[in-house]
């Protein structure tokens, strides 16, 4: 398989968008958002492609302004094309007066790597291809990564130790460059938008967990794509998604058209009763619980343990739960010859398991992964009472 960090975390985030993108290779417009941060990231390299002569600060907004200015971009506004040009200019500024370019080394702009990675269960190659923003050689014993995000949001510096797209960079350039320390290979994330650069670094156990977490994820991809399982996944980044209107999760919001013999004023007929009787059942089961704290108190107050009432009898008795000395249990058993009781209690448990299974070891996780196997499948209905946007209200 041939694949990237971009497909990769796309597969995390929704397996359904990685169908749509990755297998249907369906197009979609590149929001405003991504535009404008592949035209900061395109500002960024031009500010360090020459040697020695760089581009002064005029030359570097007035590239920036004139490919903002020529790109089309669907769905925006004057007004917010002139902010997004506006902040554009800005973060440039800001950023070349902190970082002249003839202050740093470096190496390579827009890197683009190929690495072969085995799978040793199937001896299958796969090619895992990316881009690097940029390498540095701060000095003669070290290197530096850097990925540019254009962001708002960022990341904590435990999120920066275990970041997959930088842990991916350090295998990419010991692979490409065999003599580099790893040890002396930084990773930076660079906010433009707070010009603040945060860097973590990787040892070589992490860069092996990153292979295996790649080989595993292809793994799944594999299977998931022989059986055809890509579900959706609907988080916060649904509504920059741009198959939104084609994703099973958000699909109905944009039909119009009949579905099978159900009309669609018909399903939002039967929707609207749903919640009202789920709304009610919430309300009832808090009423009687209410009720019960109530008539507890009264049977604590009286001494009794039996209430009469038109509609029937409310009994109160008492249910205990025990828990038990295990330790102690076995050395009794043992005394007795009774081990056959013991290895009974200590029957499989699928519930414990999957508890455990994030915390074993990656070979031993995969091992117990590859023991599993689907018992039964089932769909189950959920609902969160809250009212979604709909394009057509």
């Amino acid at each position: 398989m041939r694949t990237s960090y971009s497909a990769l975390e796309t597969f995390r985030q929704c397996p359904q968008k990685y169908k749509f993108q990755q297998i249907e290779k369906i197009k979609t417009p590149k929001s405003k958002e991504a535009i404008f941060g592949t035209l900061v990231h395109s500002g960024l390299r031009y500010l360090f492609s020459r040697d020695p002569l760089y581009p002064s600060l005029d030359e570097v907004i007035a590239h920036f302004g004139a490919s903002w200015s020529s790109v089309e971009i669907a769905e925006i506004t004057e007004e917010e094309k002139t902010a997004y040009l506006t902040q554009g200019e800005s973060l440039l500024r800001r950023f070349y007066a902190k970082n002249q370019p003839w202050n740093f080394n470096v190496l390579d702009l827009e890197s683009r790597f190929e690495i072969i990675v085995e799978d040793p269960k199937t001896g299958t190659m796969h090619t895992l291809a990316g881009i690097m923003d940029r390498i540095d050689k701060p000095d003669d014993a070290h290197y530096e990564i850097i990925d540019y995000k254009t962001s708002r949001k960022m990341k904590s510096q435990d999120a920066l130790d275990t970041d997959f797209q930088l842990s991916l960079y350090h295998l990419a350039l010991i692979k490409r460059w065999p003599h580099i320390n790893p040890n002396a290979l930084s990773l930076s994330l660079y906010y433009v938008k707070h010009n603040e650069k945060l860097t973590t670094t990787r040892t070589i156990v992490q860069t092996e967990e990153t292979k295996q977490h790649v080989l595993e994820t292809i793994r799944d991809i594999e299977i998931r794509t022989f059986s055809n399982d890509f579900p959706p996944q609907p988080s916060a980044l649904c509504d920059w998604c741009g198959y939104k209107a084609m994703c099973p999760a958000w699909k109905f919001l944009f039909l119009k058209s009949e579905t099978r013999n159900l009309k669609r004023e018909n399903i939002e007929h039967i929707t609207k009763e749903f919640f009202a009787l789920k709304k009610n059942n919430q309300e009832t089961t808090k009423r009687l619980a209410e009720l019960q704290t109530d008539i507890k108190a009264y049977m604590d107050q009286e001494g009794i343990t039996r209430i009469f009432g038109e509609g029937g009898v409310i009994s109160k008795t008492v249910q205990e739960r025990y828990s038990y000395d295990y330790e102690k249990i076995r050395s009794a058993l043992e005394a007795h010859n009774r081990l056959d009781v013991w290895n009974a209690l200590l029957t499989p448990d699928d519930k414990k398991l999957k508890t455990m299974l994030p915390t074993l070891p990656s070979p031993l996780k995969e091992q117990v992964l590859e023991a599993r196997s689907i018992a039964k499948k089932f769909e189950v209905l959920s609902a969160t009472i809250k009212k979604a946007s709909n394009p057509f209200s």
